[in-house]
């Protein structure tokens, strides 16, 4: 364990702090986006190409062991953070999205028929919502949506009047990457199992802030992405129940995801190769391993403290400026250090332009949460800043006076 646990200390491991935007300390608050990359992956990335770059699982020699060993053990790695019943549980994939689409077509085509329901929530990510609008298209099931309350968080209430006989698949996020609000999915995992469904949790912004436990929270399946948790782009996994993903077809078809092919058709290997088709994102996985020993290093319940406390001092100094709308609870429990706002007359896109030049990086647009986003009367889109275990109060500071900044220029 790392003895001295702040932002501050953890700032160290990251590269690309010591440069500067335009002359100015780079304020990197653009987290639910993507999280930047501590040396401890990069070097692990670069150490893979440097001296075990193979391809898996096809040859005998040294190299190929290698490379096969150290990717079969980031498997490995990701169950035991997620607590999985087996390593075969975990199917790799380049992101949540992916992952997302791997249930939805090799499940959703497969066993929804017309009649069928299918839950999700208004706020979830389009991640989680265009592919279970084609699953419905194709299928005939209908889709259903859990509303939100007054206070941004999800209806229960709603949600059990939605649940019928009928619900097949309930798919909710763990987090909301626009109002912060962690989401119950205990909860709603247990309702859902009670009328027979499959449930899916999209952990792209939960996992990266929160300890998870899969077979506590229930769910059949948890899909995450490396790098939003200090892990590289273009890798991320599947969490499935053995005994599901054992009874889905394959998501994609070709090299390495078989057992035998004759001219009259193929079997299929044992999991989670099934699942993944052709050459591997090997130096990804790798990577996403070196994300995990890095944030297990830190401990998931001292990423929670550091989170909340910069949450608590983000919340207060953003709620004490004039003329802007937060689109998030007033409370530090139950939600991540994300704020989705508007700066009253001004667009959200100047908003982020003009601290860019105060060397702020911040997220402007719809948040691909487009229907979210209608529901709060936010058409237009919003700004947004979130934060991770190496933003400081002095990140928030520099923000908070970026913005200050922006409602001069603009003279509102």
């Amino acid at each position: 364990m790392i003895k001295e646990i702040s932002a501050e200390t953890l700032r160290k491991d990251f590269p690309i702090f010591e440069r500067t935007i335009r002359g100015k300390k780079l304020v990197y608050l653009d987290n639910a986006a993507t999280s930047q990359k501590p040396i401890q992956v990069i070097s692990k990335i670069e150490e893979f190409y440097k001296m075990h770059n193979a391809n898996i699982h096809r040859s005998v020699h040294l190299l190929s062991y290698e490379a096969t060993v150290e990717y079969e053990e980031a498997h490995k790695k990701v169950a035991r953070f997620i607590n999985a019943n087996s390593w075969q549980e975990i199917i790799f994939v380049r992101n949540a999205t992916e992952g997302i689409n791997l249930i939805a077509y090799s499940l959703g085509l497969n066993r929804l028929k017309e009649g069928d329901e299918i839950i999700i929530a208004i706020s979830e990510h389009h991640s989680n919502l265009v592919p279970w609008q084609f699953v419905a298209r194709k299928t005939g099931a209908k889709l259903k949506y859990i509303d939100i309350n007054d206070d941004y968080t999800l209806s229960i209430d709603n949600y059990k009047k939605l649940l019928t006989e009928r619900t097949k698949i309930v798919s909710v996020g763990h987090a909301s990457n626009i109002t912060g609000i962690i989401n119950p999915v205990k909860e709603i995992v247990s309702l859902a199992k009670e009328v027979g469904a499959i449930t899916i949790v999209d952990g792209a912004q939960g996992l990266p802030h929160l300890k998870v436990d899969v077979q506590d929270i229930g769910c059949d399946f948890y899909v995450g992405t490396g790098h939003k948790m200090c892990g590289p782009t273009g890798i991320g996994f599947v969490y499935g129940k053995k005994e599901i993903l054992e009874e889905m077809e394959p998501f994609l078809y070709g090299g390495d995801m078989i057992d035998t092919v004759t001219t009259e058709g193929s079997t299929w290997n044992e999991l989670p190769w099934k699942f993944e088709a052709g050459t591997a994102n090997i130096a990804g996985g790798i990577g996403l391993g070196a994300a995990v020993d890095y944030l297990s290093s830190i401990g998931m319940e001292n990423v929670e403290k550091i989170e909340r406390e910069i949450t608590a001092y983000a919340l207060e100094r953003l709620s004490s400026i004039k003329g802007i709308k937060l689109f998030t609870p007033n409370k530090v429990e139950g939600r991540l250090g994300v704020f989705s706002f508007v700066v009253d007359g001004v667009h959200p896109h100047d908003v982020a332009y003009i601290l860019d030049r105060e060397g702020v990086a911040i997220r402007s647009g719809h948040h691909c949460a487009q229907p979210l986003l209608n529901r709060i009367g936010a058409d237009s889109g919003t700004a947004r800043i979130s934060t991770y275990i190496y933003n400081t109060k002095e990140d928030i500071d520099i923000a908070v006076e970026a913005i200050e900044k922006v409602k001069s220029v603009f003279k509102v």
